[in-house]
């Protein structure tokens, strides 16, 4: 009985799904502090192979993002293990930074893969405040503590600013993939594939930025056998959040309308 179990091998499966970042009180998005502990035991199943990780995620904090693609490298080589990535509906901008630190990564041909760029969106309001009356009171200690203010005009030197940390942003998220892809990205496509433009999983394997198309069921059993254990790791919503998030309701819509605002990008 002992040696039957013995020789089927045991995937661990990671799932990563939300927006990456802080959105709302009780959200059930991607940071490093939710996973950490649920990565660490993935990869501490000690005869193991590889460790499985999906993701379905727009994208959002670009630190946070680091942080779980950085942790998730780490372990693979402490603990000496391939790390596989299935990409569910969005692997998007930090989704798919986050999916890099794959060995080998594959999506559905409808999924929506890249977006390899940084982006800030705001509103201006100081037409509509003079148009009702308000007057906007500021105080700072400091020049450029009011960078961006919405509610005042924008200035030339403010948005040169934020353009310089975007492209510093930028380029680490390049770097990432060209890290992780190598000499699998199709650079003489004609394609600039760092624009921020994201495309169907279909077209990504086509540019190089994944390596097939299929489903993580299929995949493992291809690789590892009909007999494979997928053993599931997944953050599971507390207590306490799911009590309180029920009973808030006007908090809970505020959450779902910031991460809707996100996913909303690509099309869903």
């Amino acid at each position: 009985m002992f040696s039957f179990f013995k020789k089927k091998k045991i995937i661990p499966h990671i799932k990563l799904s939300g927006v990456i970042g802080n959105v709302g009180k009780f959200k059930q998005g991607i940071d490093f502090a939710g996973q950490e502990e649920i990565i660490k035991k993935a990869f501490s199943i000690k005869k193991s192979p590889a460790v499985a990780i999906s993701i379905n995620s727009p994208g959002g904090s670009p630190v946070q993002s680091h942080l779980i693609h950085d942790f998730i490298r780490s372990q693979a080589k402490k603990n000496k293990k391939k790390v596989i990535v299935f990409m569910e509906d969005v692997a998007a901008s930090g989704g798919y930074l986050i999916a890099c630190a794959g060995d080998e990564i594959y999506a559905n041909q409808s999924s929506i893969v890249g977006s390899i760029g940084v982006i800030y969106s705001s509103f201006g309001f100081k037409d509509l405040i003079n148009k009702i009356g308000v007057q906007r009171r500021v105080y700072t200690a400091g020049k450029n503590k009011s960078t961006l203010d919405p509610f005042m005009d924008e200035k030339k030197e403010d948005i040169e600013r934020l353009k310089s940390i975007q492209l510093d942003l930028h380029k680490d998220f390049i770097d990432v993939v060209e890290k992780s892809r190598s000499t699998k990205l199709k650079k003489d496509s004609g394609i600039e594939l760092f624009s921020g433009e994201f495309w169907s999983g279909r077209k990504a394997k086509d540019l190089g930025l994944i390596d097939g198309i299929g489903n993580a069921d299929q995949i493992l059993k291809e690789k590892f056998g009909d007999k494979v254990i997928i053993k599931k790791f997944e953050k599971a919503k507390g207590w306490l959040a799911r009590k309180l998030s029920s009973e808030n309701h006007t908090e809970q819509a505020i959450s779902v309308l910031e991460e809707r605002s996100i996913w909303q990008r690509y099309g869903f």
